[in-house]
C-alpha cells in the first residue's frame, strides 16, 4: 500500500515538473508593453512647448508619443544578429469614465502608433486611471514575452473608479503567482508628482514633467532605463 502510495505521489510530481517545464518553455525573452495615454479633459489645458510658448497638453504629449514610437522602433530593429527583438504592445486611452484599447495588443506596430499620435485631437471625460492600469495590466500578464511594463502618460488623479493604489498590489500578487513580474512607470505631466507617491511606495517609477522638454526626457529615460535597456540576467555558473 505504501509503495502504490509513493507511487501516486511521483506520478503528480512528475505531472507538475512537465506543466511547469512548458510553462517556462512557452514564455520568451522579450518585452511586453502596454501604454497608457491620457486623453481626458484636462489635456487640452497649455503648457509650455519646445519653443517656449504654450500649447494644449494633447498637442505635446502627441509629439511625445511620436518619438516613443521611434524609440521603440529602434530599439526593436537594431541589434547585432540582424534579428529584431521580441516586443509585443498595445495603447490604451479613456472613454468616458472606462478604460478603451485604441491600439490592440500585439507585435509592435510602430507606424499605427504613429498614425494614432498624429491624428488624436479630441481629449475629454474623465480619468479613470485604476480601471485602465488594470485593464492594461491583463493585457502584459497574458503576454508570454517575460519583461512586462504599463507606462502611464497622465496630467491628473484618478477621478473615476477605484485609485491606481488600490489596483496595483492585486495585480503584483496576480504576476507573483504567475512566477514573473509587472513594473510600473508613471509620467506626471503637469501635476505635482507627489499625488503619486502612494504608487511610488509600492514600487511602481514616478517621475514628474512640468513641459514638452521634460516629458521628451523623461519618456526617454524610462524607456532607456526601466523598460528597453534592462541588464541581461548573468549567466548562470555551473
Amino acid at each position: 500500500m505504501k509503495t502504490m502510495r509513493l507511487a501516486a505521489v511521483l506520478t503528480v510530481l512528475t505531472v507538475v515538473g512537465f506543466g511547469s517545464a512548458r510553462t517556462r518553455a512557452a514564455e520568451q525573452d522579450g518585452v511586453a508593453l502596454a501604454i497608457i495615454y491620457d486623453t481626458s479633459g484636462s489635456m487640452k489645458e497649455p503648457v509650455r512647448d519646445r519653443s517656449g510658448n504654450s500649447s494644449p497638453k494633447y498637442i505635446i504629449a502627441n509629439r511625445a508619443l511620436l518619438a516613443v514610437a521611434e524609440q521603440i522602433q529602434h530599439f526593436a530593429t537594431n541589434t547585432a544578429g540582424g534579428a529584431p527583438r521580441r516586443l509585443q504592445a498595445g495603447l490604451l486611452t479613456f472613454r468616458g469614465s472606462q478604460p478603451h484599447v485604441a491600439l490592440p495588443f500585439g507585435p509592435f506596430d510602430a507606424g499605427a502608433l504613429r498614425r494614432w499620435a498624429e491624428r488624436f485631437s479630441n481629449p475629454n471625460g474623465s480619468t479613470p486611471l485604476g480601471n485602465t492600469l488594470a485593464a492594461a495590466s491583463r493585457e502584459v500578464l497574458n503576454s508570454p514575452l517575460t519583461r512586462k511594463h504599463v507606462l502611464i502618460i497622465t496630467d491628473g488623479i484618478n477621478t473615476s473608479g477605484p485609485d491606481p493604489a488600490r489596483v496595483l498590489p492585486r495585480l503584483k500578487q496576480q504576476a507573483q503567482q504567475q512566477g514573473t513580474t509587472l513594473s510600473v512607470h508613471f509620467v506626471a505631466f503637469d501635476v505635482d508628482a507627489k499625488v503619486f507617491d502612494p504608487v511610488k511606495k509600492l514600487g511602481a517609477t514616478v517621475v514628474g514633467a512640468a513641459n514638452e522638454a521634460q516629458l521628451t526626457s523623461q519618456l526617454q529615460f524610462i524607456l532607456q532605463q526601466k523598460i528597453l535597456l534592462e541588464e541581461e540576467e548573468p549567466a548562470k555558473t555551473k
